[in-house]
């Protein structure tokens, strides 16, 4: 029997710090790990990263998204970690990846730039469901133009 489905939507601020070619190492290191450990547990997602701060959207078994959750507030490349969302889901809207990346190039990062810097990092400002959308889309948008 399957467990039944969660997503959870956070942000955290951003710790990496350096020149830019340390901070995309660093990326880089947070998506090969969770591409690699995220198929093991089952689970698929996102993040959304800039300057200033991580989006992600995880999806997977309640206990799964909590063990992976709590590897990430752990993370010392992430603080203020804050849930925006933990609810059940009836299904998968990131199924083709165990993470998509919206970088600090895309037209997704750009615009939660502009979304935190208006909240001013306040959760009661922020929405996972913006957040969730955001990121939904422009997968979308990106996974449709890549084909």
């Amino acid at each position: 029997m399957n467990a039944p489905l969660f997503r959870l939507v956070y942000i955290s601020r951003n710790e990496i710090s350096g020149d830019e070619a340390t901070v995309r190492r660093e990326i880089d290191q947070i998506l090969a790990s969770a591409r690699v450990k995220n198929p093991i547990e089952n689970i698929t997602g996102a993040l959304m990263f800039n300057a200033g701060c991580f989006a992600q959207v995880l999806e997977g078994s309640h206990d799964e998204i909590q063990n992976t959750f709590e590897r990430i507030q752990c993370d010392p490349r992430h603080s203020h970690v804050v849930i925006l969302a933990f609810e059940p889901a009836s299904e998968r809207s990131f199924s083709n990846w165990s993470m998509a990346y919206l970088g600090t190039n895309s037209n997704a990062s750009a615009k939660f730039g502009d979304i935190t810097n208006k909240s001013g990092f306040d959760p009661a400002l922020l929405e996972g469901d913006h957040i969730f959308d955001l990121l939904k889309e422009h997968l979308i948008e990106a996974e449709s133009t890549s084909h």
